[in-house]
């Protein structure tokens, strides 16, 4: 069960597909701007995951998502993601208290992010809550259907031991 719940905390924030939809580049973009772009995605998601919000976490996220959540546990596309968040939110309440880049890179489309997380895990059934903390790569890329301009393509987990 605790491998299960870990795993769920990570389907928040991915090798890139030949037809993915990006917006076009302009020379208004900036690092800084990419940046503020990329803390407000990360501020979606962490408002959705609270809100248990299956729906909220989605839309940053691309439908081609591939998430490494443990050596053993890999989930693959958007449909499945949504399912394993929706069985996780009927069973906690999940709230991000850490959320540290150490390493964010911006190449044209696409970045890649390192980060330090923690997450609180609040069963519903009234059971104790429990952090789960760890380190996650995110290659994120503009995806015009998301509410901040990009989305998760890859993630992978390493939860602290």
């Amino acid at each position: 069960m605790r491998r299960f719940i870990a795993g769920l905390l990570f389907l928040a924030g991915l090798s890139l597909p030949a037809a993915v939809p990006a917006q076009p580049a302009g020379p208004a973009r900036s690092a800084t701007a990419d940046a503020e772009a990329l803390r407000r995605t990360r501020e979606g998601l962490g408002a959705a995951f609270l809100r248990g919000d299956v729906a909220g976490v989605m839309a940053y996220h691309h439908p081609d998502i591939r998430k490494a959540l443990a050596y053993d546990r890999v989930v693959v596309g958007a449909d499945a993601v949504a399912k394993d968040l929706a069985a996780g939110f009927a069973h906690a309440r999940i709230e991000f208290i850490e959320d540290q880049i150490e390493d964010l890179v911006f190449n044209g489309d696409t970045a890649v992010q390192q980060a330090r997380f923690a997450v609180r895990v609040t069963p519903r059934d009234g059971g104790m809550p429990t952090v789960f903390r760890g380190r996650s790569q995110v290659v994120w890329i503009r995806y015009a259907g998301s509410p901040s301009g990009w989305a998760a393509l890859r993630e992978m987990v390493q939860p602290m031991p």
